[in-house]
């Protein structure tokens, strides 16, 4: 199981690398279009953050301290956004193949649903979906200000 969620996380991770790269115009990546709360800018750094937090620094041990205000309100370039999903890719590819495969079943060390304890192995899929989540909206963004 956790050679597949790390299979899964580096394709989606490798997909938002494309869809950033595949903005034209750099300024369009912190641009809200009507209707939409969150640039594709901040979708991003949001996504780093989460599974820096969630799989390198709780399950992981790296030592990430996340800064979730900053990760709606700060805008960094696009090098520096490509950089960042290189890094988190390699984070969480590096953290769940060293994992012991027994943390798959172990409870996840932080109730982040409340008090809600959960298995490692169902955050880890929601983790994927929540990825998932924000990777479409940052694909519809970039085609509503591509053919606006």
């Amino acid at each position: 199981m956790k050679n597949s969620l790390s299979k899964v996380f580096e394709k989606d991770l490798n997909s938002l690398y494309q869809e950033i790269n595949a903005y034209q115009n750099e300024d369009d990546l912190w641009k809200m279009a009507e209707g939409i709360s969150n640039s594709a800018g901040n979708l991003c750094l949001h996504i780093q953050g989460n599974l820096l937090t969630y799989i390198g620094a709780e399950i992981g041990q790296s030592g990430y301290v996340r800064n979730r205000p900053l990760e709606f309100s700060d805008k960094v370039s696009k090098e520096n956004l490509l950089k960042g999903i290189k890094h988190t890719k390699e984070v969480v590819v590096k953290t769940l193949q060293n994992m012991d495969e027994g943390t798959l079943s172990s409870i996840y060390p932080i109730a982040v649903f409340g008090d809600e304890k959960m298995q490692t192995s169902y955050f880890l899929v929601h983790l994927v979906g929540h990825l998932n989540y924000h990777l479409g909206q940052i694909n519809y963004h970039r085609r509503i200000l591509c053919y606006s």
